[in-house]
This record gives structure tokens, sequence and C-alpha cells, in this order.
């Protein structure tokens, strides 16, 4: 179901959204998703029944997770791009055939939905991509139950380890957080979450990290997430880095090479994912 939307919206204009919509993009969140799912998704239950709304759901790679092991929940799925969204229920009609999803494009500054609609909100990957995720999170509660739970989970490229070192390698790295700064957002986002939803007016906030680490025992992970989620990530903005002047083509050939390293016998890579729950509260504050 669509609701009104302008050109600029749906090109996402405003959105933040230093990776693109591109096609190798929307391939990259998919194996980041299913890579991850296990440890991103552990401790997440929604009974049957449950009315469960995902904001910035993109091309589905997580709605696809959510479907799967919540089979008796009312999934919401929404996103202000027509293209993704097109591209989600196609997903998850491929991978989870009667799976329970309703599709919105909707700005999630202004949801289509009444007051208390939803028992849960789950949001992953979105915040990082916003100028103002504290009242992305505050006006969230509108559409959520009193009592009702929110998910949030973020990475923090600040958490990125890996072996072996290299100064050029960090330094690549820190040219997407510089882009994505650029953009309104903030790459460093996962450390935030407990301040954040306890501002936005939440209740018992818990934050726990959701540690990766890959090396060549762990060939999945070196594959999934080193290789093909991670150095993916800092390699596709490479042109915006260049034509930024952040860094020599040079530079950053040598860093990329680096970080490539860590996903090679003897390299280790090590990143902190930051999960939150949180309630919002009973009574009205």
């Amino acid at each position: 179901m669509d609701t009104a939307m302008t050109a600029a919206d749906e090109a996402g204009a405003g959105t933040g959204y230093v990776h693109g919509y591109s096609e190798s993009e929307a391939t990259r969140l998919g194996e980041q998703a299913d890579t991850l799912a296990a440890l991103l998704h552990a401790g997440t239950v929604y009974p049957a029944g449950s009315r469960v709304l995902e904001i910035g759901c993109g091309v589905g790679a997580q709605t696809v997770h959510l479907a799967r092991t919540h089979p008796g929940a009312h999934i919401t799925a929404v996103d202000r791009s027509r293209t993704s969204l097109a591209q989600a229920r196609a997903r998850v009609e491929t991978h989870v055939p009667g799976a329970r999803v309703e599709w919105y494009r909707a700005d999630l500054f202004d949801l289509p939905f009444p007051d208390a609609e939803f028992d849960h909100v789950f949001i992953c990957f979105v915040l990082e991509h916003l100028s103002d995720p504290e009242q992305a999170l505050a006006g969230l509660r509108r559409v959520l139950r009193p009592g009702g739970g929110i998910t949030v989970i973020e990475g923090d490229h600040g958490s990125a380890f890996f072996h072996p070192a290299s100064a050029r390698a960090r330094a690549v790295i820190d040219c997407q957080v510089r882009l994505q700064s650029a953009t309104g957002g903030d790459a460093l986002l996962g450390r935030q979450l407990q301040p954040l939803l306890t501002r936005a007016g939440y209740d018992d906030v818990v934050v726990r990290p959701r540690t990766v680490y890959a090396d060549e025992t762990r060939p999945a992970l070196v594959d999934g997430f080193t290789r093909n989620t991670f150095t993916a990530m800092v390699e596709s903005v490479r042109d915006e880095a260049l034509a930024a002047g952040l860094m020599s083509a040079h530079d950053w050939d040598l860093g990329v090479a680096d970080l490539q390293r860590t996903a090679q016998p003897g390299g280790t890579f090590l990143y902190t994912f930051f999960k939150a729950v949180a309630q919002n509260p009973a009574m009205s504050r």
C-alpha cells in the first residue's frame, strides 16, 4: 500500500543513504542479513498475533528473517522507496512463501497509522542514516502501544579491528565515516543507542554488543562479512571519496588492498553491532 510521496522522496532525497540503491548494494544487504541473522536476531521473540512494524525495510533483507522466525506475527514493513519495496516483496515471496507481511510506502516521520497500532517496532541499520535519530525514535512512540517494545540494531565503524593492522585501511574506513557524516548520518551510532532511546522517552533500555569475529577457521564469516559485507561497503564509496578529495586514488587503492588482506589466510577481522531493546512507557509522560 502506498501513501502520497513526491518524486524527490522516491529518489531518496534527504535520507542520507550514502551506499546508494544499486543492484550490488541490494545484494550486499541480503548477504549481510543472511550472514548475521543468528547473531542479530537471537533473543528477538514476537508471539503469534503480535503486530510488528519494521521501519526502513529496504530490500527486505531483514524482513525475510522476521517473517521466517515469527510466522504467527503480523508484520508491517515500511520504506520510502517504491523500488526497494518491490524488491522486498519479491524477496519475501521467494524465501518465505505465504508470509503475513503488509507493505507501506511512507516516511518514518509521517507514518499513516493510528496511535498505539503496534505491539513491537523493529528498526535495523536505519538510524545511522538520519540527521535526527532521536526525533525519529520519539516519533515512533506514537504508533507503539503503551508498554510495547522496540528493538534497534546499529553498527559502529569505530569498532572495526583487524589484522594485519594498517593505517591505510583505517583511513579508507574513515573516508566512509566522513562521507556518511556529510549526508547527515553517523556511522558511529551504535555506541549511542542507550542515551538516544532514553532521551526519546523509552523505559527499560538495555543495550548489548553483538560481536562478529572472522578468521580463516570461519570461512563463511570471512566471505559473508569481512569480504562481501564490510569491505564491499567501503569499496562502494570510492568514487565519492575521490570526488570529495578525501584521499588520492593511489592511497585509496593501497588502503583497500590492505583491508582485503584481512580476509586472506592469516588475516582476522572483528566488528561490533549494538542491539537495544526498550519499552514505550505504560503511562504517557
